[in-house]
């Protein structure tokens, strides 16, 4: 990557990138471009800079908000951007769905978090458009990889910690040590999960929010019927949240995320809960796809992740259809089918993001983790979007058909190809052929 600077009297670019042309040209060295070093002199780079270097040549003076854990990053980040612009201010948001400023769209969708020097230009572009707060998700990789070198938190925020990436991590002690390690910082503010288990953290400058727990921000009282209802209390301070949103791992998320503005800005808690009814939800996650029959589409592609969604319709027959992704952990893959097996009356396993694997192989891994007495409800599909065709031609008023693992992507990698598919749509199209009525 190479972009243009102002200010810099000795260099007008800079890249991260050894192959580029050194002219006029300084080089970034970080942990990923390190290896490139010697590469870089050898093509004329004469200037070398430090993630460190990057505030006197880019204006960082804004607000950063960092989410990082298992799951609910994407949706969290969401909801703290969405209720900051509700209350005027002007707001920049980096993830899982992109880079977005002050409700526009300037990049599409990649790496949860990108490279160092990405991150910092989109910071440094918000911060051109008057931003006063950035919201980013931290991925695991990111941390592990210095992707967040040098960067200031006004708040860390940590949502859970459960079990994946195992590809990388190699072990979940691994896993949960780098999560941890983001919040190592006692100078930075911090709002923990004090309900999960595996997180680790001072007492200096740091909140809490939990259902379970006598947390800084915790719930009096809720509902999860038919929506979120919930008594939130701070303090003296207390607010009344009603959001069409399901299951009680969004009102986790949702009371990050309130507890994060009130942090923030210092605003009363229930106009900061009041502008969170405003929040949508995010595409792909526990996205209503169709009310009756109804079905949803979610992002959950772990453990962890499957069982909040299954948990958040207890109340109503559930149908799954998932499958996992190839090249990636394997250990979770029976724990999934087994997960399933826990709570759906019909599980319908399918392809995910097979890549390089044998889908049938990833399928019968699954399969494995579901106890014998319990296959007889099982439908295996290799073929994705027949799986979601069957599943809805079968599926009966009184179910909910949960399809997982995918969430908003647009396609499906097989083998070395990327091709087009989107959940939804397979969806749209099946009720057309079942559901006319």
């Amino acid at each position: 990557m190479k972009i243009a600077l102002k200010g810099a009297s000795d260099f007008k670019f800079l890249s991260d990138d050894s192959r580029e042309n050194p002219k006029d040209c300084a080089f970034l060295v970080t942990q990923s471009s390190q290896k490139y070093f010697q590469q870089a002199k050898d093509n004329g780079f004469e200037i070398f800079i430090t993630p460190q270097d990057l505030k006197k040549y880019l204006d960082l003076n804004l607000k950063l908000i960092g989410i990082t854990g298992t799951n609910g990053k994407t949706t969290t980040a969401a909801m703290i951007y969405s209720i900051l612009l509700d209350m005027g201010y002007k707001v920049g948001l980096l993830g899982t769905r992109g880079f977005f400023i002050n409700g526009i769209q300037k990049r599409q969708k990649g790496l949860t978090t990108p490279s160092l020097l990405e991150v910092y230009t989109a910071i440094n572009e918000a911060r051109q458009e008057d931003c006063e707060f950035f919201v980013m998700e931290v991925s695991s990789h990111a941390i592990v990889q210095n992707r967040i070198e040098g960067l200031e938190f006004a708040l860390r925020i940590l949502a859970n910690i459960t079990s994946d990436h195992l590809d990388y991590h190699k072990t979940l002690e691994n896993y949960i040590a780098t999560k941890n390690s983001f919040f190592a910082t006692p100078k930075d503010e911090k709002l923990i999960n004090k309900d999960e288990k595996n997180a680790q953290y001072s007492l200096q400058n740091t909140m809490t929010y939990g259902i379970e727990s006598n947390a800084t921000f915790h719930i009096k009282a809720y509902s999860l019927k038919g929506g979120i209802t919930a008594q939130i209390a701070y303090g003296k301070e207390e607010a009344m949240l009603n959001a069409y949103l399901f299951g009680k791992h969004n009102l986790y998320n949702a009371l990050a995320a309130i507890g994060a503005v009130k942090i923030l800005t210092k605003s009363p808690l229930q106009m900061i809960a009041d502008k969170l009814e405003n929040f949508g939800g995010v595409l792909g996650r526990m996205q209503v796809v169709n009310e009756k029959p109804l079905i949803i589409v979610d992002f959950a592609h772990t453990q962890d992740g499957m069982e909040q969604v299954f948990q958040s319709f207890l109340h109503q027959k559930i149908v799954v259809i998932f499958g996992a992704g190839g090249d990636r952990d394997k250990t979770k893959r029976p724990k999934m089918g087994y997960c399933a097996s826990k709570y759906a009356s019909k599980i319908y396993i399918t392809s995910d993001n097979p890549r390089s694997e044998n889908p049938k192989t990833i399928m019968q891994e699954i399969l494995n983790g579901i106890p014998k007495d319990k296959q007889s409800k099982v439908f295996l599909e290799e073929n994705r979007a027949l799986a979601i065709q069957r599943a809805i031609k079968e599926l009966c008023d009184d179910e909910v058909l949960l399809v997982l693992g995918k969430g908003d992507e647009k396609y499906q990698i097989i083998g070395d190809e990327m091709l087009h598919f989107d959940d939804v749509e397979e969806i749209q199209k099946s009720l057309q052929l079942y559901f006319k009525r």
